[in-house]
């Protein structure tokens, strides 16, 4: 990479591995979901993936390039750490809570990453496409709030053995 466009091209390359690995990792995080309200947050969660992705996909055609071709790593390393965590999990509850946990340290890449590609954008002059990127980063923090609001209003609550 020499230029910022060539580190705006792998930005884009790497967030669209990330969400496509998102996608393939989700239904079976919402398969060990016990709470239905948690399970209906992580159904947004994919339906919103699938736009986003989708949404990468249209930037690169427009910028003539192809999104394929780069291995998230991070999003790799995240989604094993879930799997680690689901298998090691013994309660319903503390599952629920640590589920949300999890997505919530891939909602913080993606914010991250989300970010990082709107700045480089605007720099490079996309500003529709700074746009579009800027509708992403909105839904993931979106997402984030969501997901922090349930943990502490529900979940939390029965993990510890509360009354909700």
């Amino acid at each position: 990479m020499k230029t910022l466009n060539d580190l705006f091209e792998y930005q884009l390359k790497d967030l669209y591995s990330a969400e496509t690995q998102l996608l393939a990792a989700l239904p079976d995080i919402m398969e060990h979901a016990n709470d239905e309200g948690l399970k209906q947050v992580f159904e947004n969660q994919l339906e919103d993936t699938k736009e986003q992705k989708s949404r990468i996909e249209n930037i690169c055609d427009e910028l003539s390039i192809s999104p394929t071709g780069e291995t998230c790593q991070a999003m790799k390393g995240l989604i094993k750490e879930a799997k680690h965590f689901i298998e090691e999990v013994e309660n319903d509850e503390v599952m629920d809570v640590g589920l949300v946990a999890e997505i919530q340290r891939v909602q913080h890449y993606e914010i991250s990453g989300y970010g990082s590609a709107v700045r480089f954008a605007k720099e490079l002059g996309l500003r529709k496409i700074a746009k579009t990127l800027q509708k992403t980063l909105n839904e993931e923090y979106d997402a984030d709030d969501t997901l922090e609001k349930f943990a502490e209003t529900r979940l939390n609550k029965k993990a510890i053995g509360g009354n909700v």
